[in-house]
């Protein structure tokens, strides 16, 4: 039988962004390669914006649609889109996660949520806090992780 990796929190299984809070834009993580133990702590957002350009027909159909309104002005040439994001299958996105994922594949590891975020910004404050409290620089043997922010770095520490 093949078992799906799968998220939880505190050891809730989360399946679908429904088992989220809601006004969730993303979490932090901590995935655990099983028979290494090492930890990878990192963010996820769940929804990606894109700004997708309009095609002729579109743009003939916004603009008639304007032009019936009354509207005047420019008539955007790119309209915004959101999807959900990889979340359900994301791993992380270090080398060494992305090579063992290939090697021995996501029952290799286990994944957990440690905390729902509600913005961009909060987004990036948590995880570095999660990266400094567990020390993750100061560990080689324990974390995967070898920077903070693209700032901080493992070599850093090797004195």
């Amino acid at each position: 039988m093949i078992t799906m990796p799968t998220w939880t929190y505190k050891g809730r299984l989360v399946t679908e962004i429904n088992d989220m809070p809601e006004g969730t834009y993303g979490f932090i993580y901590e995935t655990t390669h099983k028979s290494s133990g090492k930890k990878y702590i990192g963010k996820k957002v769940l929804f990606f914006e894109r700004n997708k350009r309009l095609g002729k027909r579109a743009l003939e159909a916004l603009r008639e649609e304007r032009k019936a309104k009354g509207l005047r002005g420019r008539v955007p040439l790119k309209q915004k889109v959101i999807t959900e994001s990889d979340w359900l299958d994301y791993h992380g996105s270090h080398k060494e996660i992305l090579r063992l994922l290939k090697e021995e594949g996501g029952e290799a590891f286990e994944r957990k949520i440690l905390c729902y975020v509600p913005t961009k910004k909060l987004l990036t404050y948590y995880e570095c806090k999660y990266l400094f409290i567990k020390e993750v620089l100061e560990h080689d043997s324990l974390f995967i992780n070898d920077n903070v922010l693209g700032k901080f770095y493992r070599k850093d520490f090797e004195l």
